[in-house]
């Protein structure tokens, strides 16, 4: 019988796929631009507006010394959790990833996606200019250096996960490949370029739309969600060892971290009612990605949190930016 083994979690911003420099100076140039800020009672707001509303000092927590050590915290953050997936070895990977208009659009925009094609595609980046932003090149550093790359897929498994799920009532898009010009998303993308790296390890995409309204899933469904795809895998009959992993979040484009730390101990403490009730105004622009946490923390309910980097990125006096979380539950020998 399959069992899941291992639990993972981690933000993918594009802070993390961005040099130094870029943390020390650019992000405060395009934060003053975004136009999806919501306050910490999520209402929406603007940069002007966050600012005048943030404490004295704030420009203290923003210094090139404060974001270069905040740069080489969450560095470390993901060097560690990369070694903890290779170290759980496992036959097989759930990814637990938001869309945002890359595989889907808002024309037609699934609340929840799994992919069972026998790969899926990266490809590779655009030839590089010198008239390139860093954003960019950023972007860019998420596709293949050279050429496009099929990532292997646990198929079968996806396909019957889809099946089993839509037996349960819930509401299953699939997906078993991909149109011409096609990848996979940012939130899959960041998972195979940074963590997995040339590890090959079959993946099974699960895509939630938390982003575009209005038909994200709310907490519940996502607590749900997660429940019956931890029954699920320890009902698929083939020997497995299996992991998941959490990717996105925490809150941004604001850093709330008290809302993070609310998420963080409430998967800690396994605590299901809490997931749930986590009220969908929170959860909005960037740190609806939570919503993949709350599924994967459901799923590792018979695993123990062992641990969690949390690093506060902060980006702008007006205290934008996004709180970068990476965790790892006790691994089954």
């Amino acid at each position: 019988m399959a069992q899941l083994v291992a639990a993972f979690g981690s933000s993918h911003s594009i802070m993390l796929v961005s040099q130094r420099e870029d943390w020390q100076h650019e992000f405060r140039v395009i934060d003053t631009k975004n136009v999806h800020y919501f306050d910490k009672l999520g209402n929406k707001t603007d940069y002007e507006a966050l600012l005048a509303v943030a404490p004295a000092g704030t420009e203290s927590t923003v210094t090139p010394a404060k974001m270069s050590e905040r740069y080489d915290a969450a560095q470390a953050a993901m060097d560690q959790l990369s070694e903890r997936i290779r170290n759980a070895h496992l036959d097989v990977l759930l990814i637990v990833g938001d869309d945002q208009t890359e595989l889907f659009r808002t024309t037609n925009n699934p609340a929840i996606a799994i992919y069972f094609g026998d790969t899926i595609r990266n490809t590779a980046r655009e030839p590089a200019s010198t008239s390139d932003s860093w954003v960019k090149s950023a972007r860019m550093w998420r596709h293949e250096p050279e050429e496009d790359r099929e990532y292997p897929v646990k198929s079968d498994m996806a396909q019957w996960l889809i099946r089993q799920l839509c037996d349960r009532d819930f509401d299953i898009t699939a997906m078993d490949g991909l149109e011409r010009g096609q990848f996979e998303g940012h939130a899959f993308q960041f998972i195979h370029r940074r963590l997995l790296g040339e590890l090959t390890l079959p993946v099974i995409p699960v895509i939630l739309n938390t982003f575009d309204p209005p038909n994200q899933p709310t907490p519940r469904r996502c607590v749900a969600l997660g429940a019956a795809l931890r029954e699920l895998i320890a009902a698929w009959p083939q020997d497995l060892r299996v992991g998941v992993i959490a990717s996105g979040g925490l809150s941004h484009f604001v850093v709330d971290e008290a809302l993070d730390q609310q998420v963080l101990n409430a998967i800690r403490h396994k605590d299901s009612a809490a997931m749930a009730a986590l009220d969908p105004k929170l959860l909005q622009a960037g740190s609806s990605e939570i919503r993949n946490w709350l599924v994967v923390g459901e799923m590792a309910r018979d695993l123990d949190l062992e641990w969690t980097e949390y690093v506060p990125g902060y980006r702008s006096p007006a205290l934008t930016g996004t709180g970068l979380a990476f965790a790892a539950w006790k691994t089954l020998a």
